[in-house]
């Protein structure tokens, strides 16, 4: 036996002896936790596990693998302590919430640092989700044919409007309104609102009755 065989046989990583063992050694990007950790951080509903998968572009098994590890590191089961934030699943997806130990905290900072008025674009996305509650975002967003995104984000904030559950079938959160409006309206219930009908134009102004089929 050479002296170069000997250096094989005692460091066999110094050379592959396959092109799949080279390949699954080269560099592959960000972690794969680093990566489903983004997208969590910026999903504003819950995100399906195939969803989630193709985001990172991961195989379904590792992702489900790395979702259950970051929940047992948020919940302190690992190496570092608990977070103020835990990982769950609702409706069939994957989301990042505050732990209800915290909910009032956040309330309290969140209500300080809200400006004191609605935007109209606020006030009528607000208009929309109390007459059609539970409506969820994207119905929103098709009546008022804008992205309601950052709207919701901000009355969810003042606690004008609040999640009330998740569509069993697309995971798509549903939202209605809270007590903390109507303390705002001065009314005890959604029921109290002004009929909506009388105040939508019918579409008749303009024709003459006889054009009128």
């Amino acid at each position: 036996m050479t002296d170069e065989t000997d250096a094989r046989a005692v460091d066999p990583v110094a050379e592959p002896d396959s092109p799949q063992e080279s390949a699954s050694d080269a560099p592959q990007g960000p972690p794969l936790a680093e990566r489903v950790e983004a997208i969590l951080l910026i999903v504003d509903e819950p995100i399906s596990l195939v969803a989630l998968a193709a985001a990172v572009h991961a195989p379904v098994p590792a992702v489900r693998q790395v979702l259950e590890q970051l929940v047992a590191d948020y919940d302190g089961r690992g190496r570092g302590p608990r977070r103020g934030f835990e990982l769950r699943e609702v409706g069939g997806g994957w989301r990042l919430y505050v732990r209800d130990d915290h909910d009032d905290l956040v309330a309290d900072f969140v209500g300080g640092q809200a400006p004191a008025r609605l935007s109209q674009a606020a006030l009528e996305t607000l208009a929309v989700i109390a007459y059609k509650q539970p409506v969820t975002r994207g119905q929103v967003a098709s009546i008022r044919a804008v992205n309601v995104d950052s709207v919701v984000r901000t009355l969810l904030a003042r606690g004008l409007i609040t999640e009330l559950f998740a569509d069993s079938e697309t995971g798509a959160i549903n939202y209605g309104t809270t007590d903390q409006l109507l303390q705002h309206l001065g009314i005890n219930s959604i029921d109290e609102l002004p009929p909506i009908s009388p105040l939508l134009d019918d579409g008749a102004d303009g024709f003459e009755e006889g054009m009128i089929r």
